[in-house]
């Protein structure tokens, strides 16, 4: 969403670069920090926008380039507070269901059961300081707005997950793939409460929170190594 671009490109700051891959396929930002060159990409919301997304950051950039994505969540376990930021260590489709085969719940045929989060981003994330609340937790994703039924149920099936949102399975899949390290960042905007309301009063602040670990994440790997990381 434009929210959670603005809250991380306010904080990056950082030197547009003048040339550079575009594509032609989608509106995205080069900025140059220490050095290194960081493009900022707006997905929009859902499992075929973030694919997307994802697939021209690697025809832009080739493999082993890091891909981080940052934005809100709902909060599903009992743990999870309002203004919590999860990184996180594994990631699943929670629309996936092939268990008449003898497949996970949640895994995608030809797919683990999950995908887990590159190490390193996860260690680099988890080294940021701030003043937040910051959690390494499951992070499960659907195209369903998650409310208060539907957490009930997914409580039940997928009881380790944490957060819910409707990308970062579907990045984590395509990085797993194409050889991309990822980690997705989110901060969590509502707790899947009746309705949308919660989200919608919490989701700048929630960004902000997010953007903050990603800012300092973003900024330590470029200076530290000169890689180009996608977010």
């Amino acid at each position: 969403m434009s929210e959670e671009v603005a809250a991380f490109t306010d904080l990056l700051g950082g030197e547009p670069v003048l040339d550079g891959p575009t594509g032609g396929h989608d509106e995205h930002h080069l900025l140059d920090v220490g050095g290194s060159t960081v493009a900022v990409r707006r997905s929009g919301i859902g499992f075929t926008n973030a694919t997307a997304a994802v697939a021209h950051a690697f025809h832009d950039f080739g493999s082993g380039i890091p891909v981080i994505s940052v934005g809100t969540a709902g909060g599903l376990a009992r743990h999870i507070q309002l203004g919590d930021v999860v990184i996180g260590d594994w990631y699943v489709n929670l629309n996936a269901d092939a268990t008449a085969f003898g497949y996970a719940l949640g895994q995608v045929p030809g797919m683990p059961a999950g995908f887990t989060g590159d190490a390193d981003l996860v260690r680099l994330a988890q080294a940021v300081p701030t003043p937040d609340v910051v959690r390494l937790e499951p992070i499960g994703s659907s195209e369903v707005f998650v409310t208060e039924g539907r957490a009930r149920d997914l409580r039940q099936a997928f009881p380790t997950v944490a957060a819910v949102d409707m990308e970062s399975a579907a990045i984590a899949q395509f990085a797993h793939v194409h050889a991309m390290p990822f980690v997705s960042v989110r901060g969590i905007s509502d707790l899947c409460a009746p309705d949308g309301d919660e989200f919608r009063q919490h989701l700048d602040d929630a960004a902000a929170r997010a953007a903050r670990v990603v800012h300092g994440l973003v900024v330590g790997l470029a200076t530290r190594s000169g890689s180009l990381p996608a977010a």
